[in-house]
Parts: C-alpha cells; structure tokens; sequence
C-alpha cells in the first residue's frame, strides 16, 4: 500500500488543516494519506475534519511532540476543485 506522507511539522494552526483538506482533495478513493503535525492545536482539528469530508482515520499516534494522523480517503465527494 501506497502513503503519500505530509510533513506539517511546525506549521501552526490552522495551517495543518488547511494543508491536510487540499492534500485530501489529491487522493483517490481508498488511498492513504500519513500526516505529521507538531501543532498541539492538530488533534482537535484534523479528527473534525477528516470527520466534516467523510474521510477516516486509521490509526493516530504521538512520538514526543509530534502527531501522526493516517487518513484513508472515503469520500469521492471532496475532489480536487481548485
């Protein structure tokens, strides 16, 4: 399985979820995303987004300061309309 990986780290709110919204816009339905945050603003915000698209989160974790989301894209509603 193929992750696209997104390095957000250091970037404070409400980058990380702007970001994480128009890489989400990228991805095919069933693909994977790994997005690592430092923002401790990060584990409100990407949850209720992922929630707000339709997407789901597989697994979350925390290494030190650092928040690891990986989001499957569920939704084929939320494309890429820039």
């Amino acid at each position: 399985m193929a992750v696209t990986k997104l390095d957000l780290t250091g970037l404070k709110c409400p980058l990380p979820a702007l970001m994480t919204r128009k890489a989400m816009k990228m991805l095919a339905v069933g693909e994977y995303i790994e997005v690592r945050c430092t923002d401790p603003m990060a584990v409100i915000d990407i949850p209720v987004l992922v929630q707000q698209i339709g997407d789901r989160i597989d697994c979350s974790e925390r290494s030190g300061d650092v928040m690891i989301f990986v989001i499957q894209k569920m939704n084929a509603a939320i494309a890429n309309d820039d």
